[in-house]
């Protein structure tokens, strides 16, 4: 289904099951052993889609469910959130090192990194996702018995909707250095909207903030490649079409924009940062999604 400025979704639907997939990927990754994440699968299973259950339980392998020789698929899928998960946490943990204790995790989705990482004492990490994905990831690792590793505050509101009113109502200073996080999730927002973000992000932001982004580089075979991959998978009984989630159209580069605005940004292309975590290098033909997209890391500078 086509996406557009107002639609909604759940876990299991639309752009809302990017994060139970991503947690199906980190909970494969944790069963190969390239990163240590005990909630992804819980979480997976508590979502309740079947194929995303049964690769994070590694019931299926790549050659169920993706095309020989496809540019994308669920095994290049999983390489990628285990690097990608590495980068991050390994943000975060450098973050703290500087002095940094207030923490955004932007659509934190399935996000446990609250309750598995070793926060610095008084670190408080501010969650920010629609209501019922709050409601839902937080229910659930109750259930668990799960105690965070820092202070966690739920900021339930759609990114939307004025979030930064929603977040300093939640306790958050913007007086305080912040590490930020928006983990896959730029290429989801319409062009403008992903401005608006990064504008607010620095608006809020005290000199000294860190921001980590994932920054999707546009490619018109995108759509195609990635709707490629999803066929085997609806064959498989899950039926989203992974092409249509985003939103057309040119798009500013993040690293440059946010460089406009007094940030430092220093950029990982998705290549390097396979290939520092020793895993297969994805194609850079023009019809391999996710190939020209990179990862950055900024910090910002108020002074001028």
């Amino acid at each position: 289904m086509t996406r557009t400025d107002n639609d909604s979704w759940d876990l299991a639907t639309s752009v809302g099951a990017t994060a139970t997939m991503v947690a199906a990927g980190r909970a494969r990754a944790t069963r190969d052993g390239l990163i240590d994440d005990p909630f992804a699968e819980p979480l997976v299973r508590a979502v309740g889609v079947d194929f995303m259950t049964r690769w994070a339980a590694g019931e299926l392998s790549s050659a169920d469910v993706d095309e020989p020789g496809a540019p994308w698929g669920m095994q290049r899928m999983t390489d990628m959130l285990a690097a990608r998960t590495r980068y991050i946490d390994a943000f975060f943990a450098e973050a703290g090192e500087t002095g940094i204790r207030q923490v955004v995790i932007l659509a934190s989705g399935l996000d446990a990194r609250a309750y598995r990482l070793p926060w610095a004492a008084g670190t408080t990490v501010f969650e920010i996702d629609q209501p019922q994905v709050i409601e839902f990831k937080t229910a659930t690792i109750a259930e668990l018995g799960a105690e965070p590793t820092a202070e966690v505050r739920a900021v339930p509101i759609d990114l939307r909707h004025d979030w930064p009113a929603a977040l300093r109502e939640a306790g958050f200073d913007t007086g305080r250095p912040t590490a930020w996080a928006a983990e896959g999730l730029l290429g989801f927002l319409p062009p403008e909207a992903q401005d608006r973000l990064l504008d607010d992000i620095t608006a809020l932001s005290a000199d000294g903030s860190r921001l980590v982004a994932e920054v999707f580089i546009n490619s018109g075979d995108n759509g195609d490649a990635l709707n490629a991959a999803s066929q085997k998978w609806r064959e498989n009984g899950l039926d989203i079409a992974l092409g249509d989630l985003g939103f057309p159209g040119e798009r500013n580069d993040a690293g440059t924009y946010l460089e406009r605005h007094g940030w430092r940004p220093v950029r990982t292309p998705l290549n390097q940062l396979l290939a520092d975590n020793g895993l297969p290098l994805q194609r850079t033909d023009p019809g391999a999604p996710f190939a020209q997209n990179y990862y950055c890391i900024a910090e910002l500078h108020t002074a001028r």
